[in-house]
């Protein structure tokens, strides 16, 4: 089984390596007029501001985004990021501007353009594909309850963000950020580099300013690693926090959605307005939330990689000058014998149970109304075969019920080993109150023939994504231009601190950069001469 099918179950080992010393980044000017500039260049609570004072109207940054999308994602750079556009947006637009006109402003969020990941389900005229033929026509004309919650504030639903296709679950040989509908997604920062999966789309779409916030979904990194090689703040709450009614599945014990922004008070935005309780998120953020705080350092999730050592060292000070106690953790045994099959069959018999649902109340256009009928309705398909195969489609079908022994077993230890004996573990025997590591190694190349090939891996998001617990990733500056991130997690229901644990981070370091769409790592001048003819 390949390491990369799990970016619905992203990577787990790591090595620890010497550390090094933070090299400088030489900057490097724009390889094109790509860069956002202007008001979509802004952040979410900017834009939020703009709108509020009445400097911006809603009209006109919708407009504005349209026509980002159409110079950067269907041209230019061309980066494949969105997959459809809302006919709708232009109207509800100007429905917020009337609003706020007539003094009935629904919030902060009202007139803001969102993007949301297609596996997402809007009421809008917009198919909910999960980037499948078989899903073409899957205009439901409901509202999944987190894009209600964000309706009700009047955000504006700009459209639907690619994604790895079926939410990178269909194949142990994918390529993340491909779909069959939409192709292959691009890295803004450089253009051949993986975006990574599954919620590629919407972390590409944020860091080249196409809209000002994004919903990605995880099942194990598929938040956390596109934000981390993009360049953004991904947020993947605790399991349950926010209602999966209506997103296509895979784990019911472990699939959630997420905000996807440029700053984390645009995801604290977003999460008051997506989860299904009353707390107001923003109004939590503390620029000093770290003073006094122990934070446990997961060196031995630290990986190989020099360069990624030395900006997470980096960011270790950034914690510490902002008042945070280090605490090294350089070892940790999972305790679940054959823990990489168990997870794996936890997936299996999950998606199973929960596709086979899904696509039995799908739109009326939907042929296939099971797993076994969409694994025959591929095979029919030239397109959605090109690329790869639908081997865990096969495995998942092989799969009994829920109800089965070996699921129930491999549910209990998988759950077991990552919350209580894992995170839970980890911060009680430590005594800290959260744990960092890298979020993930620096980007590979998109390979299409060999599929996702990537380095050593960094990072434990895979304890937080099994457990269901509270995940954060803030960027932390870059390598040779292409972006990286500090994962912060803590322990079921710690949703608010964590993210203001993001949010003092955040504002100690400001390490976030603008892409440069570049072609490719020969864009680079420190790397151009070295890798050139002599």
């Amino acid at each position: 089984m390949r390491l990369a099918l799990t970016l619905a179950a992203c990577c787990l080992a790591t090595a620890c390596a010497p550390t090094a010393e933070v090299p400088k980044t030489e900057t490097v000017a724009a390889a094109s007029d790509f860069t956002a500039k202007g008001i979509t260049a802004r952040t979410l609570p900017e834009l939020a501001d703009a709108l509020s004072s009445g400097k911006l109207s809603s009209e006109v940054l919708t407009q504005a985004y349209l026509d980002r999308i159409e110079a950067v994602d269907r041209n230019g750079p061309t980066l494949q990021s969105v997959l459809s556009l809302n006919p709708d947006a232009l109207a509800q637009a100007k429905a917020s501007d009337a609003r706020r006109a007539a003094g009935e402003s629904l919030g902060p969020l009202d007139g803001v353009p969102i993007l949301f990941k297609d596996n997402i389900e809007t009421l809008d005229p917009v198919a909910t594909t999960a980037g499948a033929y078989a899903l073409k026509d899957n205009i439901t004309e409901r509202d999944s309850p987190l894009v209600a919650g964000l309706r009700a504030e009047g955000a504006v639903i700009l459209g639907k963000t690619n994604l790895s296709q079926w939410a990178n679950f269909r194949s142990e040989s994918s390529v993340s950020g491909w779909s069959a509908l939409g192709g292959q997604v691009r890295n803004p920062h450089m253009l051949d580099r993986s975006p990574c999966g599954s919620s590629s789309g919407s972390g590409a779409a944020i860091a080249a300013s196409l809209a000002a916030g994004a919903v990605g979904t995880e099942t194990n990194g598929s938040i956390i690693c596109p934000s981390n090689v993009n360049g953004v703040v991904g947020f993947k709450p605790t399991v349950g926090l926010v209602s999966q009614q209506y997103i296509v599945p895979i784990s019911v014990s472990q699939d959630t959605a997420g905000p996807m922004t440029k700053t984390v008070t645009g995801a604290a935005m977003m999460l008051s307005a997506m989860d299904n309780v009353e707390v107001d998120y923003t109004a939590q953020l503390d620029a000093a939330s770290l003073r006094g705080k122990r934070v446990g350092v997961l060196r031995f999730a630290q990986g190989e990689t020099a360069d990624i050592q030395a900006r997470f060292n980096a960011a270790l000070e950034g914690l510490e000058a902002a008042g945070a106690e280090l605490v090294e953790i350089d070892a940790f045994e999972l305790g679940v014998e054959n823990y990489g099959r168990k997870s794996y069959d936890v997936l299996l018999y999950e998606f199973k149970d929960g596709l086979n649902d899904y696509l039995a109340e799908a739109a009326p256009a939907v042929k296939p109304r099971t797993l076994e009928a969409l694994i025959a309705f591929n095979k029919t398909n030239d397109n959605e075969m090109a690329v790869f195969d639908q081997t865990i489609f096969d495995a998942a079908q092989a799969k009994g019920e829920i109800t089965d022994e070996a699921y129930l077993t491999a549910w209990d230890d998988v759950q077991r080993g990552t919350g209580v004996e894992g995170i839970d573990r980890l911060m009680r025997e430590n005594d800290v109150d959260m744990l960092v590591s890298p979020s993930g190694p620096v980007a590979s190349r998109i390979d299409p023939i060999n599929g996702d090939v990537w380095p050593s891996w960094a990072g434990a998001g895979y304890l937080a994504a099994v457990a269901g617990y509270p995940h954060i990733t803030v960027p932390m500056g870059d390598v040779h231009g292409i972006p990286i991130g500090l994962s912060i997690m803590g322990s079921a229901g710690q949703d608010a601190e964590i993210l203001s644990y993001g949010y003092a981070f955040e504002q100690a370091t400001n390490l976030r950069v603008d892409p440069q769409y570049l072609r490719n790592a020969e864009d680079r001048p420190e790397l151009a001469k070295a890798l050139s003819a002599k």
